[in-house]
């Protein structure tokens, strides 16, 4: 039976609910990291300056690509390359996180720093093997389908140590508390034992040195070094315009005049929805548009969506603009999304998923990090309505790019293929 006649088969199958557990266990350790153990840390009276230092044991999120290739060349015992990562991952996750809460905030701030930084580390671990095995159990088709799932199951993970164990840390000890949410790993380990191995098309990397060079090489003789440029251009710059527009976004909306309830609650509440809604739409939706024209799609309302930010600019503090700026942001950002990560998916070979995929995301953060540091400068100089209207232009060479990396009418691709 085709997939025109049975369409819920792209949308109900045993891989979506492989990608939604999956997801939600590769959330559940950021948000701990960054709500739970800071308000543990908080009410034992910490410093705001070491909290301010915690930040730094984020760091394995933006390196991970460092030892990607390791996980792809090497497994151990009977589960397989990804499943075996996996499963070590999880299991010292779920120890870590539990042991936390056993330490002395007072007298022991050292060894939770240490072991703040170790979470972080297994976390993004778990990550790249986790990425590396969505896109091998899922084909093109399905991809951002996928993708929209885990994504929204990862955001969702979010709701355990920022509303969850923090209710439950006024009825019982932070011991607990932390035994209580680490339990939350337990499903996603326990699917990790009863998934199966992905295939694997072609020969795996057999040593150290090809598991580190031939991703690099594979790559480029894949379309030459002109062919790895574009690409290369396409995931640096397709979600650049929407990246600055966000990058001082509560300093906007303050210097408009809102007031800091204003801004939480509308906020929090739009933006949560809305981007949840944006990344299963996208999902779905590109079961059917398939890669290509979904990048296309979702790039024109990701990027009409920071023409919101300029209306609210010249609009004034006006909480309904507000809220529709806010919503429109983050529902393009989640159509956006889903198309972006299911396009690096497709683009890796499987024989090198994790590098290659680890690589990639990488390289996306980069004008995060770089527009960062550079956007107060460009509003001290335009102001934001120009501002807002630069970034609009900035998401435009992306765009174009997709000529040369994602046509249109391009014939290899079948969204719908069963």
């Amino acid at each position: 039976m085709t997939s025109d006649s049975n369409p819920w088969h792209h949308y109900l199958n045993r891989r979506m609910l492989i990608c939604a557990f999956l997801g939600f266990s590769s959330g559940l350790p950021l948000f701990i990291l960054l709500n739970l153990l800071q308000a543990w840390l908080s009410k034992s009276g910490l410093d705001v300056r070491q909290l301010g230092l915690l930040a730094l044991v984020m760091i394995p999120y933006a390196w991970k690509f460092l030892w990607a290739p390791l996980m792809d060349r090497f497994h151990f015992g009977k589960l397989g390359r990804r499943r075996s990562w996996m499963l070590f991952t999880q299991a010292g996750l779920f120890v870590a996180i539990g042991a936390t809460g056993m330490l002395d905030p007072h007298a022991q701030i050292k060894v939770i720093i240490a072991v703040a930084a170790l979470v972080a580390f297994l976390s993004a671990s778990q990550d790249i093997v986790i990425d590396a095995y969505r896109r091998e159990i899922l084909p093109d088709s399905e991809q951002g389908l996928g993708v929209a799932l885990s994504v929204n199951a990862y955001k969702a993970a979010g709701m355990v140590p920022g509303a969850l164990s923090l209710i439950l840390a006024d009825h019982m000890s932070w011991h607990a508390v932390f035994w209580i949410t680490a339990g939350f790993m337990l499903p996603g380990l326990i699917c990790t034992l009863l998934i199966k191995e992905p295939a694997v098309y072609g020969t795996p990397p057999k040593n150290l040195r090809q598991a580190v060079l031939q991703p690099f090489q594979e790559f480029i003789a894949r379309d030459g070094w002109s062919g790895a440029l574009w690409i290369l251009g396409f995931v640096f710059l397709y979600q650049l315009g929407i990246h600055m527009a966000v990058a001082l976004a509560t300093r906007f909306y303050i210097d408009l005049g809102f007031s800091l309830t204003q801004i939480g609650v509308i906020s929090k509440t739009t933006s949560l929805w809305a981007s949840l809604v944006g990344g299963l739409v996208g999902g779905l939706w590109m079961v059917h548009l398939g890669i290509n024209r979904a990048l296309w799609v979702f790039g024109v309302v990701q990027a009409l969506s920071i023409l919101g930010f300029a209306w609210l600019a010249h609009a004034g503090p006006d909480p309904l603009v507000l809220g529709v700026a806010i919503g429109g942001e983050a529902f393009g950002l989640g159509l956006g999304t889903a198309a972006f990560v299911a396009y690096i998916a497709r683009t890796t070979d499987p024989r090198y998923t994790a590098t290659q995929f680890a690589l990639l995301t990488s390289l996306a953060a980069v004008p995060r990090t770089f527009v960062s540091s550079s956007v107060g400068y460009i509003v001290a100089e335009t102001g934001w309505f120009r501002f807002f209207i630069l970034c609009f232009v900035l998401a435009l060479p992306g765009m174009l790019i997709l000529f040369k990396v994602a046509p249109w009418n391009e014939k290899s691709e079948n969204p719908v293929a069963s």
